[in-house]
């Protein structure tokens, strides 16, 4: 895809200094700038760059005015960062407004799907399966039975959406995502042997949430394994059943989140971090990668540590665990003093 400067100020609402006819039909970093590719100048200490990229169009902030000659043509905005990042999510819907079935793929006679769909090759839909508007489904994504998906909702190559997962509208759900799998459910008989506790609950999926590659949230034991509006989930996370993860909150990469848990809104969890099961973390709570929590978080805390314990405790603490050797040589000495006058 070709854009002019031209028509990307039209999409930016910017003003063009230099060739409005000017195309591009790639993006780079300003200082690996080529002819026919699009960058922008948002941080000061790229500012060198702008006079010796080869980016045919730069997109600068309106107060942005040239010490030296340019060869880029600009386009000036507001906000360069933002202007941006606006172009990236057009361009994106762009790229991913694909419609139509493509074959081979398979689609039960009892789904039901609106408007401008796109569903790739060897995709599945089963039985009862509800798509909105502007679903894209891309190739080799499984669609269990009773599944509804909501509107402007992307499934990317190779999810699996198991039997009666909901999905709202807006979401993002990346290759190799697993919604709805059975929950780790395994209780001891009397010979000691663990056999299989039935997950007969499902996943639900609110509106706005992304939830990364290789994720997987599994099905509730009884009820509802909820992942709340806003929510965005890293690649590689697990979810296990009957958690309840609440408004805007994220989670980074590799973390782990045991059966039962409930997270409340606006947290910030790090990678690595491991939850253990039936606990209330509170509002607005925010968690440094690769701490363990195994206990009752109240709103607002910040942790750190495994097990975790406050952020400014485990801080001011670590002075003194690197310094471990030396203050108990230190003591060492001092009782060895101690008993010499005793």
């Amino acid at each position: 895809m070709k854009f002019t400067a031209q028509q990307i100020a039209g999409i930016l609402e910017g003003d063009i200094v230099g060739n409005p006819d000017v195309e591009v039909s790639k993006l780079s970093k300003i200082e690996e700038g080529t002819e026919g590719s699009l960058t922008f100048l948002a941080n000061p200490k790229y500012k060198p760059y702008i006079y010796s990229t080869k980016a045919s169009i730069t997109i600068v902030d309106k107060t942005f005015e040239p010490e030296n000659s340019i060869k880029t043509t600009l386009i000036k905005v507001e906000d360069a960062y933002k202007s941006f990042s606006k172009l990236l999510e057009y361009y994106n819907e762009v790229k991913n407004n694909k419609v139509g079935i493509e074959n081979p793929s398979f689609v039960s006679e009892t789904a039901t799907y609106g408007e401008n769909v796109y569903l790739g090759a060897f995709s599945y839909l089963g039985e009862n399966v509800k798509l909105g508007d502007n679903v894209k489904i891309y190739p080799q994504a499984y669609i269990g039975d009773n599944v509804t998906i909501g509107d402007n909702t992307i499934i990317f190559a190779g999810a699996k959406l198991y039997s009666e997962t909901q999905v709202g509208k807006n979401c993002v759900i990346n290759s190799g995502a697993i919604l709805g799998a059975d929950g780790f459910g395994f209780a001891p008989d009397e010979n000691g042997e663990f056999q299989k506790v039935p997950q007969i609950g499902n996943v639900i999926i609110e509106d706005n949430v992304d939830i990364g590659s290789a994720t997987t949230i599994d099905r509730a034991t009884l009820g509802s394994t909820i992942i709340r509006k806003g929510v965005k989930l890293d690649n590689q996370i697990q979810i296990a059943h009957n958690v309840e993860i609440d408004e805007n909150t994220v989670i980074a990469a590799q973390t782990g989140v045991a059966g039962s848990t409930k997270i409340g809104k606006y947290c910030m969890i790090g990678g690595q971090v491991g939850i253990a099961g039936h606990l209330t973390i509170g509002n607005n709570v925010k968690v440094q990668a690769q701490t363990g929590i195994g206990h009752r978080v109240k709103d607002g805390e910040k942790l750190y540590g495994s097990p975790a314990i406050d952020y400014g405790n485990y801080v001011k603490s670590y002075v003194h665990f690197k310094n471990l050797p030396e203050i108990v040589k230190t003591i060492n000495k001092i009782e060895k003093k101690l008993d010499g006058n005793s």
